[in-house]
């Protein structure tokens, strides 16, 4: 009996020793990057291409924001559409009172009437006078009033034709209609206002959104970067990478846009140039009037990256620990851009090309301090094995 229980101790002990060997190598290998008291990673510094983003301001437009105003004076009675509607080119949007419109309209045709039933009586009298005067019946004087009577009611005919076709207009314009597809602006005006062509806010907008412009703005040393090499304008807008859209609450447009105009004017308060980029609308998810950062994508040549993870931030500053060549490490500023893919940094100063720098555990180390340097790999591989002496129980070894 006594045999048996230390047995049973013995094995508990064992495998609480395991439990408690695998927590720390858990610890130490996952979360420091060192395998032995004075083991770090490290990693050189090499040149190498990045491919990077930045953001700009833009603003979102449709191919056309087209200003509603009334083209004849009245009260609106009917409200065709509501706010926000997709429209059709043609399709009613307001109704303004017609009365007066088609009281000028009925006048006016009814002139036009009148002046024909002239016409005709006047040149009937014209043909008259003119065989009577053939004949020496009737003086010169007598017949060339005919003729100037008839003249007369020609115009009078014209004048009235141009009376009702304007009196005609007026009446359609009674009825306010869209001058293309889009989508309805707010209404600043409803049923009962009094509008009329000098009012100073538009009936509505109607925005085309089919297609969206977004116009944003580089600076003149970013455009030279990107047009540097030449060709024709067109051709350079065609060289120019796909743009994406960063919407208001952080989302990514699904769509990608095409930049398909650029400012031939610099901004000499600014020294930016207006660009213009093209982004479907099949949903019509954009909106005239919106606001959006346009993501720029561009590769940088021969930058030093180096993982953020292997930095220290000291009062806004970048710190990194480089390896000296008598095993020890130094304390380095390093200056970075404000670019960043967020897992690495883009160094413009403090490290050269072939610099080694410790990228893990670096919150335990000191500047001067003297370390073991191993590589990733190596690092993985004593990890590795570190696992599998575990699982076969070489307890000694899998805690060296």
């Amino acid at each position: 009996m006594n045999m048996n229980m230390r047995k049973e101790s013995f094995s508990s002990s064992r495998i609480a020793l395991m439990a408690l060997g695998i927590s720390v190598l858990t610890a130490c290998g996952g979360q420091s990057g060192k395998m032995g008291d004075d083991e770090f990673t490290v990693k050189e510094i090499t040149a190498t291409s990045s491919n990077q983003v930045t953001k700009y301001p833009a603003t979102i437009k449709g191919l056309q924001d087209i200003e509603i105003r009334p083209q004849v004076s009245g009260f609106i009675v009917k409200l065709c559409v509501d706010e926000g509607a997709t429209v059709r080119k043609g399709q009613a949007l307001f109704q303004i009172d017609p009365t007066q419109y088609q009281a000028a309209f009925d006048q006016a045709k009814a002139g036009v009437e009148s002046a024909k039933a002239n016409l005709q009586t006047l040149t009937e009298t014209e043909v008259n006078k003119k065989m009577l005067h053939e004949q020496k019946i009737i003086s010169d004087f007598e017949y060339q009033t005919a003729v100037n009577n008839l003249l007369t009611a020609k115009a009078n005919l014209a004048q009235a034709e141009a009376s009702y076709t304007a009196a005609k207009q007026n009446l359609g314009f009674c009825t306010v209609t869209s001058p293309s597809d889009g989508v309805i602006g707010t209404f600043p005006y409803r049923i009962g206002a009094l509008v009329s062509p000098s009012v100073t806010d538009p009936l509505t907008t109607v925005s085309q959104i089919g297609d969206m412009y977004v116009y944003f703005s580089l600076t003149e040393k970013e455009l030279l970067n990107l047009t540097r090499a030449g060709g024709t304008l067109k051709e350079q807008l065609e060289k120019m990478p796909e743009v994406q859209l960063e919407l208001a609450d952080g989302s990514v447009y699904a769509e990608k846009g095409k930049i398909d105009a650029v400012s031939g004017v610099i901004d000499q308060e600014t020294g930016s140039v207006s660009m213009r980029a093209i982004f479907p609308n099949k949903q019509n998810v954009l909106r005239s009037g919106g606001m959006a950062n346009i993501i720029f994508p561009y590769t940088m040549e021969d930058v030093l990256l180096v993982p953020q993870s292997a930095t220290v931030d000291i009062q806004d500053k970048k710190f990194v620990y480089v390896l000296q060549p008598d095993s020890t490490v130094k304390y380095t500023e390093i200056q970075i851009s404000n670019l960043n893919d967020g897992k690495n940094y883009i160094v413009l100063d403090g490290l050269k090309s072939g610099d080694k720098i410790a990228v893990e555990g670096v919150t335990r180390l000191n500047d001067g301090m003297k370390i073991t340097p191993i590589t990733q790999a190596q690092k993985e591989a004593k990890y590795q094995q570190a696992l599998k002496d575990q699982r076969e129980g070489n307890i000694a070894s899998a805690f060296n």
